[in-house]
């Protein structure tokens, strides 16, 4: 089997008529981070939207291990341990850490693993688990950033895709969340990222 695990190859993509992507063809090899990087607009962003079934490719073909997974629904490609960490702060503000993490895993059936993940996720993030009961929107930029990733985990991810972590971070964070990206490479996961 090869060593790289997701392959778009050729995609072809975009929005009503509009192509963003065209032709867009790479690999992202097992346990290894991997990083699409490019000016804003040039479709770094819909890669990933599209990678995840967010977007519809027109042509082309994406593999996860081998197997054609273009077209399929976001749900059921998080069945299949592709994740999604979208741009920006997606987090329920108003909400406590606990809740947040709670309707990220809300397609997980399981409510006792559920919540097993949470406190395995809450565990690897001690400064979440202090704040556990706090509403989200008074967690720091890294915290929440933090969240995000976490809320990712409970799925226990073999690629996670993660569209531009550093935004809005100070230096001393960023150099954080991304010691976390390559500490989740080393333990196997295959993390896909756009800057």
């Amino acid at each position: 089997m090869s060593d790289d695990v997701l392959i778009p190859d050729r995609i072809v993509a975009g929005y009503g008529a509009l192509t963003i992507l065209n032709g867009l063809t790479f690999s992202a090899p097992r346990g290894q981070v991997t990083t699409l990087i490019g000016a804003n607009g040039a479709g770094k962003s819909t890669v990933l939207k599209t990678v995840f079934g967010l977007v519809r490719p027109r042509e082309g073909d994406i593999r996860l291990d081998g197997v054609p997974i273009a077209g399929q629904t976001p749900r059921e490609l998080l069945g299949k341990g592709l994740v999604f960490v979208p741009q920006g702060r997606n987090l329920f503000p108003t909400l406590s850490v606990r809740h947040n993490f709670e309707l990220g895993g809300i397609m997980l059936a399981d409510k006792a693993l559920l919540r097993r993940r949470i406190d395995a996720v809450l565990a690897r993030f001690p400064r979440l688990a202090e704040r556990a009961d706090q509403h989200a929107s008074t967690l720091s930029g890294g915290e929440q950033k933090m969240l995000e990733i976490g809320r990712a985990l409970l799925f226990e991810p073999r690629v996670l895709l993660i569209d531009e972590p550093s935004i809005g971070l100070a230096p001393k964070v960023i150099a954080e969340v991304f010691a976390l990206l390559r500490g989740l490479a080393g333990e196997g996961v295959t993390v896909v990222m756009v800057e």
